[in-house]
Order: structure tokens, then C-alpha cells, then sequence
């Protein structure tokens, strides 16, 4: 099936909506042509700081935009919040019934030290639980591996077996807070762990627990490289997932799509939209393939988008999405339920636009990237720390950081407005050139078969590539300026105060995790992983007994070793 033609409209399409008089429309454009005349007259005056008037993407960004230039119906393509194809919002009421969920990404050293984090951030007013495991955990390696050393609880939180998790959660009731891991190739061990604490704490998981997995392996084949299996299996365990949350835990957000490490890869704006959203539709794709009804898994979907410093860009982007989406959903994929056009998005500010040289100026870019996710809409909301380009952020940083969205919220009348930029001819333009520029990418990847067979054949990673290095050139010419990096820089800079995690902590964890399995059912922790491996071997659903493995105490390395052994891990070919 290829995407269905999405061809822009015409200069004489727009103007037929355009609410203006002929001679008005006439006066507009010969004023405009005036002014370009005199802005190419004046290009070569420009000052030594701008000559490049694109934005960080490198998208040409006109002089001004004038109502002929808007060619998008304002009834089809923009209409009103709340209503499809909801490129002004999922909600008619915006944020003016409920703010955004302000949800700090937090996790370091041992389940205690990060359950001591996640209680003080929420005290501080933090609305929900955001969680960082550490690259053992994210590759399928337990705290004693060879593969683990040196990284033992240095950029995430360590856990190995399910008595980890139950020390992560401790004190924090799971009916009343909402949970999003970053966990990918070992997300459904992860998300076993979780309800298996949901229900030692009593709580019934098909009425009260809510959260959201990332569990997109397309980016990390595409970007991040944070995967264990091949392409396929691991999608067979995607889809596992959505029958299973569908059926046993329906409040929970099965998958996050994510385009932020697409975007903290290299790509532009409109790669990480493009990407991100043909990733989601491989998803959909398979979840139909599995024998799933599209209406009982899209609604539970979700997305992840970067917001990084170009003000503007940022917002089309988010309101682009939106309307794409809607639109595939319906009519591509028959899906019926209007939640399931629905778009809903969490948004982290640009880890990668943070500079280690004079460090407290991330505040402002921090600021800027999260009024654009807030303007465009996000449901949730990270915003970095400042010292993160350094290390995992001190307990001071991460408040500032939080402080930073409240104060948004709270303090700048943003939230009483829905969409305030909708009408804007500039924005409205910019939001049509990104839905245009992703169908564009929407029908290169429908040629290759699809995303899957996109990723074996090397076509995102090399788009991505090229961006990174276009962009790398432009900063190293000076064509883009960075505060403190290659403009109004500072000598004999003072290097901040930051966190510091013990190597001690290694041997602390792995002590733990033998104590774990000396007092543990080695029986019990045979008969559970040898189940998992016929189960995987065959086409029964993996989740219950991936979930009977992790209430046997089983590791996380266990379970990751039980399925290489039936699916074989991933090499990546070399891309050039």
C-alpha cells in the first residue's frame, strides 16, 4: 500500500479560502514584491552575525509571509482544537483544564538512591515519574557482566531483577502516579517488573495503572543502537505487548515512538517528523499483520519529539504531526476511533543543543525549547538541566529545571490561549512545508517495501548523517552561532560542581543481586525461562511468560540470554 497522494496546495487554492477582498489580495502582493526587491538590494549590508537566514535545520525562512502565500484550507487543515484533523490540538480546551504533565526524566546509581530523586522531585510538584536505566539494563546485561563494567548506575538506574524494581517504587503508590521508561530492546522484562510491583502493592492493573513504555526499536536501529535482536523478532515482541496491554493493562501506553534520539542523532526537523511518523505507521502496520484490530491498539500509542532551539520550526513541527497523523490513521489505515487519529506527544528539550562552555546559558536554551513544546502542544514535558552536558544533573539543576515549567505554567499566561499561534501565516506556512516535506519521505520509504526493509537498506541513517554533518560544517564556518561555543566565548572557564557515581557502587549492586538469587527458587527460575524460550520458539504471546519469569526472580540478563538464544542478536551493516 503507498501513502495516498498529499500533493500542497496551490498559491489559487489558497486564495479561494482567503477572506479578503480582490483589490486587497492585489495591493498585499505588489507590497510584497516591493519589499523583496529592497530586502536583495540590502542582503549584501547584513551584519558579520547573520548572513543565514534559515533555521537550524537549514530551511529557508522567508522574509514575511502574506495570506496568497498560505496555501492551506482553514476548515480541512487547520479547523479548530480538538477536532480532526487536530492540528490545533487533541483537546478543545488546551491547558486550560489540564496542564501538561511535568514529567522529569531521572535515574542514577542504585534503585535507592533514585527512589530518593523521584521522591524529592515530587514534592518539589513534579506530576510524573520518568525513568533512566543504565546501559546494562538497556543492552540485556546484568551488573556482573563484562559488558557492564565501568557503567554500573553511571547514567541511569540500576536494575537487575524485579527486587530492584520494588526498591525503586517504594513509598510511591502506583494507582496515583504515572510511569514513563526509557527502555527499549528489554522493555517488555521492564514493564513485567512494574506490574509485577502494581500488583504487590494491591493495585488492579486493568483499572489503575497508567504509564507509558518507549519501546521503539525502529530509532534505535535508526539512531540510538541501543538493540539486542533483529529487526523482525523484535517487532514480534512489540506486538506482543499491544495484544496483552490491550487485554490486561488498558491505560497503558504500549509504545512511545520516538523521534528525540533521531533528532539528537543529527537529523533535521523534518527527518526526525518524517521518520517518526513512518516508524509509527511499520507499528501499525504489524499490529494489523498480527491479526489486531487497528481501533484496539492505536488509541494507546504515543509519541516522543525533541524540541530543539529554532522557536518556530519546533511548534510546525509538533502541529504537523498532529494533522499527518490523523490523516494516515483514518485514511490509510481505517482506523475508526477518533483516538486512535489522535496524536499524543511527550516532548524533552535538546540534550544536543546544550554546550559545556558556560554551562547556566542552557537555561535559556532549555526556556525557549520548552514555551515551543508548551505552544505546540505537548502532553508532557522534560526539561533538561542545565549541568546534563556534563553529567547526570546535581539535585539543584534538576529543580531549576523542573522550576523552569512551572514558572511557564504558572506565570506567563501561555496556557490560557489554545494554539495562539493557530491563523499565524508564517506558522500556518511553515506547518504546511513540514506535512508536505513528510509525505515526501512517507512515499521514498513506501518504496523500499517499507521501514524495516528502509533501515537494511541504510536510507535513514544516511539521511541523518548528511544533516549531521551539514549542520557540523555550518558551526564549524560560523554560518550557525553558538553562545559561548563559537561566539562570545569566555577564557579560563570554571568547571561547575557535578554528580559523581562511585565505582564502589558495582560491587554494592552485584552483592545484591547474588543475595537476590541465593534466597531465590532455582527451579522455579528454570522451568520459567524454558518456557519463555519455547513460547518465543513458537507463536504464543511472550508477555505472561516473560511476567512469570520476572516474579521467579529471574535477571534481566537471564531473560535477554533466553531469547538471543531463540532470536539471535544484530549486527548492523556497514552504512556509507
Amino acid at each position: 500500500m503507498t501513502v495516498k497522494d498529499n500533493p500542497p496546495r496551490t498559491t489559487e487554492a489558497a486564495a479561494a479560502t482567503t477572506p479578503y477582498r480582490e483589490d486587497v489580495r492585489e495591493e498585499m502582493t505588489e507590497a510584497r514584491q516591493r519589499w523583496d526587491k529592497a530586502a536583495r538590494e540590502s542582503e549584501s549590508k547584513q551584519p558579520f552575525w547573520k548572513k543565514d537566514f534559515t533555521t537550524v535545520s537549514s530551511m529557508e525562512v522567508p522574509h514575511f509571509v502574506t495570506p496568497e502565500q498560505v496555501a492551506v484550507d482553514p476548515v480541512e487543515d487547520v479547523g479548530i482544537p480538538g477536532e480532526f484533523p487536530y492540528t490545533r490540538g487533541i483537546h478543545p480546551t488546551g491547558y486550560r483544564t489540564k496542564l501538561w504533565t511535568m514529567r522529569q526524566f531521572a535515574g542514577f546509581g542504585t534503585a535507592a538512591d533514585t527512589n530518593a530523586r523521584f521522591k524529592y522531585l515530587l514534592d518539589h510538584g513534579q506530576t510524573g515519574l520518568s525513568v533512566a536505566f543504565h546501559l546494562p539494563t538497556l543492552y540485556g546485561y546484568d551488573s556482573d557482566h563484562e559488558m557492564a563494567k565501568g557503567e554500573v548506575g553511571k547514567c541511569g538506574v540500576t536494575v537487575d531483577t524485579l527486587a530492584d524494581m520494588e526498591v525503586l517504587f517504594s513509598g510511591i503508590p502506583l494507582d496515583r502516579v504515572s510511569t514513563s521508561m526509557t527502555i527499549n530492546s528489554t522493555a517488555p522484562i521492564l514493564f513485567a517488573m512494574y506490574l509485577a510491583v502494581a500488583e504487590q502493592q494491591g493495585v488492579d492493573i486493568k483499572k489503575h495503572v497508567t504509564g507509558t513504555l518507549q519501546n521503539d526499536i525502529l530509532k534505535e536501529y535508526i539512531a540510538q543502537k541501543e538493540y539486542i535482536f533483529p529487526p523482525r523478532p523484535s517487532m514480534r515482541l512489540i506486538t506482543d505487548q499491544f495484544q496483552f496491554a490491550a487485554r490486561d493493562v488498558p491505560r497503558w501506553n504500549t509504545i512511545s515512538i520516538s523521534g528525540y534520539h533521531i533528532r539528537e542523532a543529527g537529523s533535521t526537523a523534518l527527518q526526525e517528523l518524517a521518520f517518526t511518523l513512518r516508524d509509527g505507521m511499520e507499528y501499525v502496520r504489524y499490529g494489523i499483520d498480527a491479526g489486531l484490530d487497528v481501533d484496539e491498539f492505536a488509541p494507546r500509542l504515543s509519541f516522543f519529539f525533541n524540541s530543539h532551539n529554532d522557536f518556530f520550526e519546533e511548534i510546525a513541527k509538533f502541529r504537523a504531526a498532529r494533522r499527518i497523523w490523523a490523516t494516515v490513521m483514518r485514511e490509510r489505515y481505517g482506523a475508526k476511533n477518533p483516538r486512535s487519529w489522535m496524536l499524543r506527544f511527550h516532548t524533552q528539550t535538546a540534550g544536543c543543543s546544550l554546550t559545556a562552555q558556560q554551562p547556566v546559558n542552557n537555561v535559556v536554551r532549555t526556556t525557549v525549547q520548552a514555551l515551543a513544546a508548551v505552544m505546540g502542544g505537548t502532553q508532557s514535558l522534560h526539561t533538561n538541566a542545565l549541568d546534563e552536558t556534563l553529567a547526570l544533573p546535581t539535585e539543584e539543576n534538576a529543580r531549576i529545571a523542573l522550576r523552569t515549567q512551572q514558572i511557564l505554567a504558572h506565570e506567563s499566561g501561555v496556557i490560557n490561549s489554545v494554539d495562539p499561534l493557530g491563523g499565524s501565516w508564517f506558522v500556518e506556512e511553515m506547518t504546511q512545508r513540514m506535512a508536505d516535506g513528510a509525505f515526501d519521505y512517507f512515499r521514498k520509504i513506501d518504496d523500499f517495501g517499507g521501514m524495516v526493509e528502509a533501515i537494511e537498506a541504510g536510507f535513514p541513517q544516511r539521511e541523518i548523517m548528511e544533516a549531521a554533518y551539514t549542520y557540523q560544517r555550518a558551526v564549524e564556518k560560523k554560518e550557525k552561532l553558538i553562545v559561548g561555543l563559537n561566539a562570545y566565548q569566555l577564557e579560563n572557564e570554571e568547571t561547575p560542581d557535578t554528580l559523581y557515581i562511585s565505582d564502589e557502587l558495582a560491587d554494592q549492586q552485584i552483592a545484591f543481586m547474588n543475595s537476590v538469587k541465593d534466597r531465590r527458587d532455582d527451579g522455579g527460575v528454570a522451568r520459567t525461562l524454558d518456557a519463555l524460550k519455547r513460547g518465543a520458539a513458537g507463536s504464543e504471546n511472550t508477555m505472561p511468560l516473560i511476567l512469570d519469569c520476572v516474579k521467579a526472580y529471574c535477571t534481566v540478563g537471564e531473560i535477554s540470554d533466553a531469547l538471543r538464544d531463540v532470536f539471535g542478536s544484530y549486527e548492523e551493516p556497514a552504512v556509507f
